[in-house]
């Protein structure tokens, strides 16, 4: 499960027509698309200013957390978030691994096919928490990229909604601002 959310999104279209402003959020659309399209993911939603994604193991394969964090790694740079380029877009993003639901919900004729549970509200809490130009891994996710991005702050989120704190690490890319406490 991988969220990409704006940072900074209600002050960006404050200071911006609104046509201008739903251009800005459709390229961040195309561009988060075609990124996480790449990695093997489903785009579930394109949710105001946040793109939520899904790597499900039977579409992936075994290595779908990888996936996963490279895909949100990616996406930042994708944005600006490597050395030497200019940033867009701020966007923070988080990858969670766990069991959900995943297939329709809905009521009588309005149906969706997305996923939920504990692991993908907790994701989502995770990208809200994510400073721009962050990735927060869940450590079952950071486990499977571990040799890729040793030695990465650890950090005990304490999460809206959730009785545990969820052990997770941060991946910052060049550019990266860490979130106001």
């Amino acid at each position: 499960m991988l969220f990409a959310d704006i940072r900074g999104s209600t002050t960006i279209a404050e200071h911006m027509e609104p046509s201008a402003y739903a251009a800005l959020l459709n390229r961040f659309y195309r561009v988060a698309s075609e990124v996480l399209v790449r990695h093997d993911a489903i785009v579930d939603k394109l949710i105001g200013d946040e793109v939520m994604a899904l790597f499900i193991p039977g579409v992936c394969g075994a290595g779908y957390k990888r996936l996963a964090a490279e895909a949100a790694v990616a996406l930042l740079g994708a944005v600006g978030y490597r050395s030497g380029a200019k940033v867009w877009m701020p966007v923070g993003a988080a990858v969670n691994s766990g069991v959900s639901y995943v297939g329709n919900v809905g009521g009588e004729g309005t149906t969706d096919f997305t996923a939920v549970g504990d692991t993908v509200n907790a994701a989502s809490r995770l990208a809200s928490a994510a400073g721009a130009g962050e990735v927060l891994l869940g450590e079952a996710v950071f486990e499977a990229v571990a040799d890729e991005f040793p030695a990465q702050e650890s950090r005990t989120m304490h999460l809206r909604g959730r009785d545990v704190p969820l052990p997770v690490r941060v991946l910052r890319r060049p550019g990266a601002t860490a979130p106001s406490k």
